[in-house]
């Protein structure tokens, strides 16, 4: 796939050391010790500063779960002078301190501060089938919080499964103006087959199939994920060898990738992102 131009940068703050262990995730987080380490506050800072400098549109912070690195505030707060900014939580450690700690970040900023909480499921009994006992009252609770504050979060689901008695997306929307969201905003991602979901689809992105596209379908054209270890394809592979891209800067990374995992032959076919559009 050819690179295009530098739009997003993810960073992997966290590796893969999680408070939850959801049976859909992408990167088999969870609180155990973690097989994709943390990244340390130096090496992310240094990664966002020459992202800026290469014209970065955008920067996210992603895990694991975020909010467990103890240099999570002070980073975004970095970022945030550098590029809009967004953080991936599962929501389960926003208390009210830390709503009202982002919500300062957010008005003293440069650029914007967005929130991602997961909630994959309006039943709170298939939610926390899927993401542990508790992680459903705890999620909406985050939302309710950052959303009375004035700072408008989006959730995000995993279309795990067909759900039940409808639209997904409607049921979401609903459920977060039953919650007095007034404006709900809700972003789906399809399963991807890595991680604890592996092996649930397979195949791979052709020479012809990517010619039939646009490079723009595919945001590996546009994107590159910083975690321990390096630099890699996208947030959906980080950590993974083959997904590592060659080079000493984030500069040097900018070049064509393969696309030959099964969770590319997602992206290719439903055109998905992982970035908040």
């Amino acid at each position: 796939m050819a690179f295009r131009h530098l739009a997003a940068l993810w960073v992997q703050i966290t590796g893969t050391l999680c408070n939850l262990q959801c049976v859909h995730c992408i990167n088999a987080s969870g609180p155990r010790e973690p097989w994709l380490p943390p990244l340390d506050a130096e090496t992310a800072r240094r990664h966002i500063t020459e992202a800026a400098a290469l014209g970065v549109k955008e920067i996210y912070f992603t895990g694991g779960e975020p909010f467990m690195h103890p240099a999570i505030m002070p980073l975004l707060a970095f970022a945030l002078e550098r590029a809009p900014t967004t953080v991936l939580t599962n929501g389960t450690l926003i208390t009210d301190a830390t709503a009202d700690a982002l919500v300062a970040l957010a008005a003293a900023a440069r650029y914007s501060l967005e929130i991602r909480v997961s909630l994959d499921d309006p039943d709170r009994e298939r939610n926390d089938a899927i993401r542990g006992r508790g992680a459903f009252e705890r999620a909406l609770r985050a939302i309710v919080r950052l959303n009375a504050r004035g700072l408008l979060p989006i959730l995000t689901a995993t279309e795990t499964e067909a759900a039940p008695g409808g639209d997904r997306y409607a049921r979401l929307r609903a459920l977060l103006l039953e919650a007095g969201v007034r404006k709900p905003r809700v972003k789906l991602l399809p399963l991807f087959p890595v991680g604890r979901a592996q092996g649930r689809g397979g195949g791979t992105v052709t020479r012809e199939m990517l010619a039939a596209v646009d490079p723009a379908r595919l945001q590996c054209s546009e994107t590159r994920a910083a975690a321990a270890g390096g630099i890699y394809v996208c947030p959906i592979l980080s950590g993974l060898p083959e997904a590592r891209m060659d080079g000493a800067t984030l500069a040097d990374t900018l070049v064509p990738n393969r696309v030959d995992h099964p969770a590319c032959l997602v992206c290719w076919q439903t055109g998905s992102s992982c970035r908040n559009a």
